[in-house]
């Protein structure tokens, strides 16, 4: 038996964020309906390195696809190593033998696969007539959050952007303007966070901060937040004032309420269980409604599921197998 290694380049050249956004809605409805098993992600942390290691295994049970991946997240990697904040590897795994069928460079599926859950929570949570969406945080998941909007939006007439220094938004800018140019009205380096976001239609967060950064004042009625920077214990982007006005869905509970951007303020008491709207595959197989007016506050806290990389690296496995892309090993 033999195992398909694929690396992280060529993973880079297997997937299109279409084909992600249909793989990864497909995970989001069977965990709706209960037809993964997924524990939460398991985490171990290197405090004294600024960092932390996840283990996220999942199987789901109609699709027969298995995986699990480990992914580790260190803020200081670029300036200290000139690695990724991000590094991942994921093994697909054979339900029916547990037999290793697939290792694989995960960092970008990892990307991938957020940017296209960001991409479904704006179908099913956003106002339709969406015209200007402002990025807050210009690192590598800002890159495919823009891609997947693009992707289930088609155009934009402005993408506003603000990171905290100029060279990684005007950097940011430079690339996805020679990218998606021809999709975007306008890029806007914005070097005011509040400029940023009042009059936004779709605001999405992509950074590590531990403190609230989004006031409760620059948002008005219709607004929708992507919050995908939060995704450890004790990391916020909102002030809790909007979750309080918000609709607010989430990807997986347990998950959610220890590491999520709704994690702080429902250890303080702030908000509570009764408050959280739905699970994401709950609004995607039609168990919940998602937007229901034009009014509403909607809020998707994204803390990245098992069953999102498992769906993604499958979907690698089987295109790379079709173009004989891979090295094969005896691994076991």
């Amino acid at each position: 038996m033999k195992t398909l290694l694929i690396t992280e380049n060529e993973v880079k050249n297997l997937l299109t964020m279409d084909e992600v956004i249909k793989a990864v809605e497909g995970a989001f409805r069977e965990k709706g309906l209960k037809q993964v098993q997924m524990p939460a992600k398991i985490y171990l942390f290197y405090t004294k390195y600024n960092g932390d290691l996840r283990v996220m295994p999942s199987y789901l049970e109609n699709f027969d696809i298995s995986a699990v991946k480990i992914v580790n997240v260190h803020p200081d990697n670029r300036a200290k190593y000139k690695l990724p904040t991000v590094m991942a590897v994921i093994v697909v795994v054979d339900p029916k033998n547990g037999a290793p069928i697939a290792i694989m460079g995960g960092t970008h599926i990892t990307d991938m696969r957020t940017g296209a859950a960001g991409g479904i929570a704006a179908k099913y949570l956003a106002r339709k007539n969406i015209r200007v969406v402002s990025m807050v945080g210009a690192g590598a998941q800002a890159r495919t959050q823009l891609l997947a909007l693009l992707t289930v939006y088609g155009k934009l007439e402005e993408v506003r952007v603000w990171s905290r220094t100029r060279e990684t938004r005007e950097n940011y800018i430079a690339e996805m303007q020679l990218k998606h140019g021809d999709k975007v009205g306008k890029f806007v380096s914005v070097e005011n966070l509040e400029e940023a976001v009042r009059g936004a239609d779709i605001v999405v967060t992509t950074t590590p901060s531990r403190q609230p950064i989004i006031r409760n004042e620059w948002v008005t009625q219709g607004m929708h937040f992507n919050c995908i920077g939060a995704d450890a214990p004790g990391k916020e982007e909102l002030d809790p004032e909007i979750l309080k006005r918000a609709k607010i869905v989430i990807d997986d509970w347990e998950q959610a309420s220890h590491s999520g951007e709704i994690n702080v303020p429902f250890a303080k008491g702030i908000i509570s269980k009764e408050d959280i709207w739905a699970e994401i595959g709950e609004i995607v197989a039609g168990l919940k409604p998602g937007r229901t007016s034009d009014e509403e506050i909607t809020i998707f806290t994204s803390t990245g599921l098992a069953v999102q990389d498992a769906v993604t690296a499958n979907l690698a496995y089987k295109k790379a197998i079709e173009k004989g892309v891979g090295t094969y090993m005896e691994m076991v």
